[in-house]
């Protein structure tokens, strides 16, 4: 029972410290193993440590009396001083506890051990043997792992591997940024390694996210980059809070890490009633790495918060079938909190196979993105999370993606039995590198519904079949095939030029005619970055445009349009928009801010007994309902003008979570033609300050 206890112990307080244990140069050095040569110096520390206990050690009178024949578990550390201190002791007397702490206490300060020159701390575990034995010196041990046998020592055990309290585990060894796991996706972070995936020459494939830590590790150092960023601190709460995960397991053939989960956050709304905004967090997020090709995560949220006005309109206007007020954009349903605000808790995992180098499969509840820019038209991360299994095959200059969704239409009208109906997507991504500079994606994707018990049809679970050829046999009101392309272009090593164009339908003699047909069903996306801007390293810029005609993505059988949970899967603004986006982001060291532009225009539906054609903005309208069928533009209906600005600005206080301190300021101006139920006029000025684990994006420009 001693052992396991200590060993949770262990699990909580000491495995950030063992990393140290298998980098440093030298060892700590007692004075009397000043001479001794480099290759022997743990040898004589772990000689004169025992030799020190034996001499100083007093078996307390209980012990003797009782004939205890045991040992004492002992902990320590050597400061950056030289200092001993014993962290934690374990034994069957309380006594031997005590007299253990006293001797460790009466350890000499000597010198630290060092790496690349400079002191540094270091931890080891001892098994003190009790009745006492008189050590032995011995001049050829092993260097990488000092051990002394039972009859000629104290059975003491100096090693990076705890072997005497938790056989089999190891010195965490971050093993995490070269495992097959999803890199967090956030625009904000994956901005630090935009120009190393996108050097000319590199054979890497940018679209598909998020990526895993593999692929953009033969790119960029993400383990040199946290390891830069860390703080000198002593303390076990100092490591924890800005170097280190909670808790760091490694064994011979696992790992794993525990962190909590935050977004605590406080602002202010100039427009609203209730002007006081805030976000309250917690959550743990787990990830484990079982043998070389398997590794999972999990991350479990639970919420309450009360946002903007404009925000919680919007988060109203998504409501779902049954009591609950609203659908947090992005993470789920909100149910009401007390007077005007919303508790949403949200669940995300996922498990990650690759059973050959070329091949990664992923299934689990989550989020994808295909697209280099800030959005995208073909498949975003804006809706709430959703069941999915993706293949990834890589292999020569190709990365194919293959992904099936399952999805949820929770309006009132689709509800049977008060559960949401279930819907599917399946979609195919080739991402093809023409040449050193030329990127070329190919996507198609379909949506089919669970009516009439149709379940999941297996005609689309082949990876590498067409689904227009699939829609056509099965009928095309069976499922909504929407094409893709994308392509992206290296100017050179700073500059990147990419786009998207999505076709949903298409009349090319309406075209020809000049009638801006209603059928002309497409968007497109055209941007640039610019990396290390004006040779200022780590500045970002980005410019987009985006485009998309109305009654793009939607469906005169409205279940099948492009969309989950009451919200889109490409574009956040659904249809009938255009729209430019101006991005800088910049981070020093631990430091960061970003500054976002937006300017835009969309055509809202009017929804009056006056008017109720649907102008092709709300992807949930059934386009039989238009209000013409040429003469269709962008911007048609409630013409609306907006522009928005956020500016985010902190400090990283631990890299190895994402947990940042953050200042948020938005200014909103949103003016439709018509002011109307759903539509109203708004100018808003949003504040906000807080520390937040940034894991996954945050979309507030509705």
């Amino acid at each position: 029972m001693k052992r396991i206890v200590l060993f949770a112990i262990l699990l909580t307080t000491s495995f950030g410290y063992t990393q140290t244990l298998l980098s440093y140069e030298k060892s700590p050095v007692f004075k009397a193993c000043d001479s001794v040569a480099v290759e022997q110096m743990k040898s004589c520390f772990n000689f004169t440590l025992n030799t020190f206990i034996y001499e100083n050690f007093k078996v307390p009178q209980i012990v003797t009396d009782e004939s205890y024949v045991g040992d004492v578990q002992v902990l320590f550390e050597v400061n950056k001083e030289g200092e001993f201190k014993a962290i934690y002791t374990d034994a069957i007397y309380e006594e031997l506890k005590e007299e253990s702490k006293r001797v460790f206490d009466s350890l000499p300060k000597i010198q630290p051990a060092t790496y690349n020159g400079n002191p540094t701390f270091v931890q080891y575990s001892i098994s003190i043997a009790i009745p006492l034995v008189e050590p032995v010196e011995k001049t050829e041990l092993p260097t990488d792992e000092v051990q002394l046998t039972e009859k000629d020592s104290l059975n003491a055990t100096l090693s990076n591997e705890f072997d005497d309290i938790a056989k089999g585990l190891k010195a965490y060894e971050k093993l995490e940024y070269d495992s097959e796991l999803n890199i967090p996706f956030t625009h904000a972070y994956y901005a630090h390694f935009d120009d190393e995936m996108n050097a000319i020459g590199a054979n890497s494939h940018t679209a598909a996210k998020p990526f895993v830590y593999s692929d953009v590790a033969r790119y960029y150092d993400i383990k040199g980059e946290k390891e830069s960023l860390a703080k000198e601190t002593d303390s076990w709460l100092g490591r924890k809070v800005f170097n280190e995960h909670l808790v760091e397991v490694q064994g011979k053939d696992y790992w794993f890490t525990v962190d909590p989960i935050l977004d605590l956050q406080v602002g202010k709304d100039t427009e609203a009633e209730f002007s006081s905004t805030w976000n309250n967090t917690r959550g743990i997020n787990i990830q484990a790495g079982l043998g070389k090709r398997f590794n999972l995560t999990a991350s479990v949220y639970e919420s309450q918060g009360r946002f903007a006005d404009y925000y919680n309109q919007y988060a109203e206007s998504l409501k779902a079938f049954g009591p609950d007020p609203a659908i947090i954009p992005g993470r789920g349903i909100g149910k009401r909190f007390k007077e005007n605000s919303y508790d949403y808790p949200v669940a995300e995992a996922y498990m990650s196979y690759t059973p050959a180098d070329f091949l990664n499969i992923q299934f689990g509840h989550g989020k994808n993105f295909i697209g280099d820019g800030y959005r995208s038209l073909l498949q975003s991360d804006v809706s709430s999370p959703y069941p999915y299994l993706k293949l990834n095959a890589t292999f020569w200059k190709i990365k194919y993606t293959s992904t099936w969704m399952w999805l949820k239409d929770v309006r009132p009208e689709v509800v049977v039995d008060d559960a949401f109906l279930t819907k599917y997507m399946a979609n195919h991504y080739l991402s093809w590198n023409v040449s050193k500079r030329l990127n070329i994606g190919f996507f198609e994707s379909v949506i089919w519904s669970d009516t009439n018990g149709r379940g999941f049809d297996i005609n689309y679970l082949n990876p590498i079949v067409f689904f227009r050829a699939i829609e056509f046999q099965t009928g095309q009101g069976a499922g909504n095939a929407i094409l893709g392309l994308s392509s992206k272009y290296k100017w050179n090593n700073k500059v990147n030029i990419y786009g998207q164009f999505i076709l949903d339908e298409f009349s090319l003699s309406d075209v020809k005619a000049g009638e801006k047909s209603w059928k002309n069903k497409f968007g497109y996306q055209l941007g640039a970055k610019y990396f290390n801007a004006f040779e200022v390293d780590n500045l970002l810029l980005q410019a987009e445009y985006n485009r998309v005609r109305p009654y793009t993505y939607s469906h005169n059988t409205q279940i099948l349009n492009y969309a989950n949970f009451n919200e889109p899967m490409a574009h956040l603004w659904g249809a009938n928009f255009k729209e430019l986006v101006l991005i800088g982001r910049y981070n020093y060291k631990r430091w960061f801010a970003d500054a976002k532009f937006i300017i835009g225009q969309r055509g809202f539906d009017y929804n009056t007994d006056e008017d109720n054609f649907s102008y092709g903005g709300d992807i949930y309208r059934d386009y039989n309902d238009r209000n013409a069928d040429t003469g269709i533009t962008i911007g048609q209906g409630n013409k609306t003008n907006s522009f928005m600005t956020e500016i985010q600005a902190g400090y990283l206080l631990n890299p190895a979570t994402n947990l940042k301190l953050f200042t948020n300021i938005i200014y909103r101006d949103f003016n439709p033609d018509a002011i109307t139920a759903s539509t109203t006029d708004s100018n808003t000025f949003w504040f906000s300050i807080g520390v937040r684990t940034d894991l996954f994006n945050w979309y507030n420009d509705f």
